[in-house]
């Protein structure tokens, strides 16, 4: 949302609903290992997210798309879909989301925050601890004047059990 990676014309605080935020991918590689898994985010299915939207220039969809596929559709534990969203000021349009895959072996399933906390505590990757990447998400959050209640009580758990250790 922060950093998208390619060029837009206009960005807009976007709602969707049917899908929320949620850790529920495990990370072997970049937020931790298969044999210590980390949890990253994805949309996964019930409630709403607030969040950004892109707007990007006709000439240049194909090669955002081409990019947004390599980036994101590198397991397949997410599926591209064309969603109904609302921007700022009530317009509704489509989008294209990214949407976690239930049946994919990467699938952490719907994880309250005390599990997700655990897991994200001790996890580590090649990008670095997975904490950080919690912590970071919701410091952008924050700038942007998102709040994500949950994230925030995974957050709070974290520091929980280091406070606990």
């Amino acid at each position: 949302m922060w950093n998208p990676g390619f060029d837009f014309v206009e960005k807009s605080e976007a709602l969707i609903f049917g899908y929320r935020r949620a850790l529920c991918v495990h990370s072997w590689v970049h937020r931790g290992t298969e044999a210590s898994p980390g949890l990253v985010l994805g949309l996964d299915r019930g409630g709403s997210c607030r969040g950004m939207a892109f707007h990007v220039a006709p000439k240049s969809k194909a090669e955002v798309l081409d990019y947004l596929r390599e980036r994101e559709l590198v397991t397949k534990v997410y599926l591209e879909r064309m969603l109904p969203i609302r921007l700022t000021g009530g317009r509704r349009v489509t989008a294209v989301a990214y949407v976690v895959d239930r049946s994919h072996r990467q699938y952490a399933g719907a994880l309250g925050a005390v599990d997700a906390a655990r897991i994200v505590n001790f996890a580590k990757g090649q990008s670095g601890p997975n904490d950080a990447y919690v912590f970071n998400t919701l410091e952008h959050l924050r700038q942007m004047g998102i709040r994500d209640q949950w994230l925030e009580d995974v957050s709070d758990e974290i520091v929980r059990i280091r406070e606990a250790s």
